[in-house]
């Protein structure tokens, strides 16, 4: 039991002395690896990706990737600046490339290193969609998801480790580990993964409005992106994303929140929706 207590202290120690702000919610999170050590990593990872991949240049395609990126990273800064975040930025890098590959993907690296896949284009349609996927991504980035899964991961990896040393029966130790690992996937990680997708969906359809893009278009993209996957998905529980009707209900909450945010940056008007 003694030994218990010591990693239940250890973890505790462990969030309290590791913590981070959201600056989008004011809320603190897990921050066990900082961004000073996290960024340099990713960003050596990111151009390790680039060189083993086909990056697309000098198309219209990506130097739309390119221009609705920089839009939305200025939205970010006049965001974070408006509400006492000045500097927030300083030791990201954003870089937006278009990568050759069927997959319907975008992603974001910590600090902003951003990636969009040839085959969502097709889905995306429009300038509109496309920064809506860039603005998710981004509020990924921004609210540093990347660092807390990495640090939830590390405390369910030290949780585990821990009751495997306190559990000395074999057999006990393997069915430990067996409802340890579906128990905390299912019941922590997964449930977290989804909140960051939710909460990537609400930061970025601000962001987007507010570099001029019509947020409305956000559940569109949704819809489309639900008919090209033809319904095939895990159930919302054991997935790491909300379910796609989930979603684009989520999205049209959000929108005229977003739409009323942009205002207070000038924003009167949207660019109009038309395919590229």
């Amino acid at each position: 039991m003694k030994f218990k207590s010591s990693i239940t202290l250890v973890l505790t120690l462990l969030v309290f002395f590791s913590c981070a702000t959201n600056p989008f919610t004011g809320q603190s999170t897990l921050a066990i690896l900082p961004n000073s050590q996290l960024f340099p990593t990713a960003f050596a990872q990111y151009n390790q990706f680039l060189n083993e991949n086909k990056v697309i240049t000098g198309t219209t395609e990506s130097e739309m990737i390119t221009r609705v990126g920089q839009r939305i990273a200025v939205a970010s800064e006049r965001w974070l600046n408006a509400n006492g975040y000045q500097g927030y930025l300083n030791d990201y890098k954003w870089e937006y490339n278009l990568v050759k590959d069927e997959a319907v993907n975008a992603w974001c690296m910590p600090g902003g290193k951003i990636v969009f896949y040839t085959g969502i284009l097709p889905v995306a349609q429009n300038e509109a969609a496309i920064a809506a996927i860039m603005g998710h991504e981004v509020a990924h980035a921004l609210a540093n998801h990347g660092q807390q899964r990495m640090s939830a991961g590390m405390l369910q990896q030290v949780a585990a480790v821990g009751m495997n040393v306190a559990l000395k029966d074999d057999k006990n130790i393997a069915l430990y580990n067996q409802a340890f690992g579906i128990g905390s996937q299912v019941g922590l990680m997964l449930p977290f993964s989804r909140s960051h997708e939710t909460e990537a969906d609400r930061i970025g359809l601000i962001l987007t409005a507010i570099a001029g893009y019509n947020p409305d278009e956000a559940a569109n993209l949704w819809r489309r992106m639900g008919q090209a996957s033809n319904g095939q998905a895990p159930p919302e529980f054991l997935s790491t994303h909300p379910a796609t009707t989930t979603r684009i209900a989520n999205l049209e909450t959000l929108a005229p929140t977003a739409k009323a945010e942009a205002k207070k940056y000038g924003v009167k008007s949207f660019r109009p929706v038309s395919p590229f």
